[in-house]
């Protein structure tokens, strides 16, 4: 739906509730025409039902307003003496139209001092269970939301098994593009594996001012732009459509910003024309090829002093490919007595896999390509349009028709174009085994999600869950993502704010009750 449309629907949703309340509004004692005041007449209805003015908002939030609607209906029939559980069910079951007939139809009375507190242990457990869920959404969606790592795409970074705290407000909140879906579910409900979503109506996108920008190195989750082929690697033209804010969640580290110009040359990623710094606490890994001198590798060199987290490939008795090696562990390893030699796999070959599926490039040796800026234009024609082709058509929403030499926006021959969003470029730290920006193109600016600020647990995957104490990775326990310098756990802190909360209450309760 359109803002238009949406504004429409707006109108109608505040002439029906005027046509369905504006009698009981006379009843609690204000005028008819405050029924029909948009948003004033909302602030009213919360003191007719006695509830604070504040929860007027709650009624504008996506996701939240799905649960607030029905609470306000059944809420409006009890200021009016309608309790019963039939009443309550005919206000849910009718949208709330109920209302209308008990408007026309009933001689209520309004009772101005209710009690509020529920009149059994049922409807205190639904009226406690309504209201965590609604603090809980408005955090998922604007404050922080959890995250878990399922890949390996930034070991040594973030792991399999980290379980993350995502700012939403570092970048900016965004409000939710679709209008009815369950609360704090993404795009599938748990063990049911079907759709916890509508795809329509889609409400416009907007973002809230965030308190920085997107910056290079940056560890960014975003949703994944190519949602729209069938799955990764896929290129058989398969589609599986999601709306935006339903696509799956990524993480990466942001490599370029929207302006740059980006170029990969042997595996090193270059911007600007420079080599591109790491962060302090980032860990590159490429695949290497390791020859012996026929001896053998065991388990506890592989995991306990190379802290190997990805595929390790016996090629034959004296020969390994490790998926991931640091730079650390390529030197402890041609240290070794036993290694003969240690090779990083730089790929050489051209791979239409890349992007933009029209180049000679592969994973290492990619580029110069150009990052799209918000107001920028570029020229546009056969040679270029590979790379802007999905930013006009499936991230800024025109049709685009091209016919031989001839392109067309929008019905209108073009020779260029002017980008609406800025762009972003995403790589993982674990160059060799990451699906990124290099396979499938730009992240638009509308797609980011958060920024990963904080692990609070973390799970070897390695290790059984009978032993559980091992399983858990307690010096990650309570580490921050960013920052400089090696990760601090502050576990033990937690653990002992935890304590002297317990205590303080303990004998505050303690205290109280011998006073009395």
């Amino acid at each position: 739906m359109t803002l238009y449309q949406w504004f429409l629907f707006f109108l109608v949703i505040q002439l029906v509730h005027y046509i369905c309340t504006w009698k009981l509004y006379q009843r609690a004692g204000r005028q008819s025409w405050e029924a029909a005041i948009p948003v004033y007449n909302a602030v009213i209805l919360m003191k007719i039902i006695n509830r604070p003015w504040w929860w007027t908002f709650l009624l504008f939030i996506p996701i939240v307003n799905l649960i607030m609607f029905p609470v306000i209906w059944v809420e409006t029939l009890r200021s009016f003496g309608k309790h019963s559980s039939l009443d309550t069910f005919l206000a849910v079951i009718t949208f709330g139209l109920y209302i209308g007939y008990v408007n026309y139809t009933q001689e209520v009375t309004h009772i101005k001092e209710r009690s509020l507190h529920p009149k059994n242990p049922t409807a205190d457990f639904v009226s406690s269970i309504l209201f965590a869920i609604v603090v809980a959404t408005t955090v998922h969606t604007y404050v922080m939301q959890p995250f878990t790592i399922p890949t390996a795409s930034l070991e040594k970074s973030l792991l399999i098994g980290d379980f993350l705290f995502v700012s939403k407000f570092h970048y900016g909140a965004r409000t939710p593009t679709t209008a009815v879906a369950l609360p704090m579910v993404h795009d599938s409900i748990p063990f049911v594996k079907t759709k916890s979503y509508f795809s329509w109506p889609q409400l416009p996108y907007f973002r809230f001012p965030g308190i920085q920008s997107v910056e290079r190195n940056d560890i960014v989750v975003f949703n994944w732009p190519k949602d729209t082929v069938y799955k990764f690697f896929d290129r058989s033209g398969k589609r599986a459509d999601k709306p935006l804010d339903k696509k799956s969640n990524y993480v990466k580290r942001c490599t370029a910003i929207a302006g740059d110009s980006l170029q990969i040359i042997k595996g090193d990623v270059f911007v600007n024309g420079k080599l591109l710094p790491l962060h302090d606490r980032q860990r590159v890994q490429f695949s290497y090829n390791v020859e012996t001198d026929g001896s053998q590798f065991n388990e506890e060199y592989i995991f306990k002093e190379l802290q190997i987290t990805d595929g390790i490939y016996v090629n034959s008795q004296n020969s390994y490919t490790f998926s991931a090696l640091t730079d650390e562990n390529v030197n402890r390893l041609r240290n070794n007595p036993m290694v003969k030699s240690v090779t990083k796999n730089i790929d050489t070959i051209g791979n239409t896999k890349v992007f933009p599926h029209t180049k000679s490039w592969n994973a290492d040796n990619f580029g110069p390509i150009y990052i799209p800026q918000a107001g920028k234009t570029v020229v546009l024609n056969k040679e270029t349009l590979p790379f802007y082709k999905e930013i006009i058509t499936d991230y800024e929403k025109n049709e685009l028709q091209v016919n031989g030499d001839e392109i067309k926006i929008n019905g209108k021959v073009v020779s260029s174009y002017t980008f609406q969003m800025d762009y972003y470029w995403m790589m993982g730290d674990n160059r060799h085994n990451s699906e990124d920006s290099r396979y499938w193109g730009y992240v638009p600016a509308d797609h980011i999600v958060g920024k990963p600020v904080f692990i609070w647990m973390s799970l070897d995957q390695n290790e059984p869950w009978g032993k559980l104490f091992d399983k858990v990775r307690w010096e990650r326990m309570f580490t921050t993502v960013g920052g400089s310098g090696k990760p601090v756990s502050y576990f033990i802190y937690f653990v002992i704010a935890l304590v002297a909360w317990f205590g303080f209450d303990y004998f505050r309760k303690k205290r109280k009750k011998s006073a009395e």
